[in-house]
């Protein structure tokens, strides 16, 4: 994910994406734990996706406050 697909989504998209990136996360963590992961690297990737989307949640409350 690229902050430019980010730059058009409204708080509550960006809040709903970052909810559901969360609960993947956690999947994944769970496959981790239980020897099941696949791609180590798909939570590298998605860990980097939810601080881009809390960067961009941030800098939306800032400029509306």
């Amino acid at each position: 994910m690229k902050m430019s697909e980010l730059k058009d989504m409204t708080l509550t998209e960006l809040s709903a994406k970052s909810r559901d990136l969360r609960q993947e996360r956690f999947n994944l963590r769970l496959q981790q734990a239980s020897s099941q992961l696949e791609k180590p690297a798909q939570l590298r990737t998605l860990r980097r996706d939810i601080a881009r989307l809390e960067t961009k949640i941030s800098e939306l409350r800032n400029k509306a406050a």
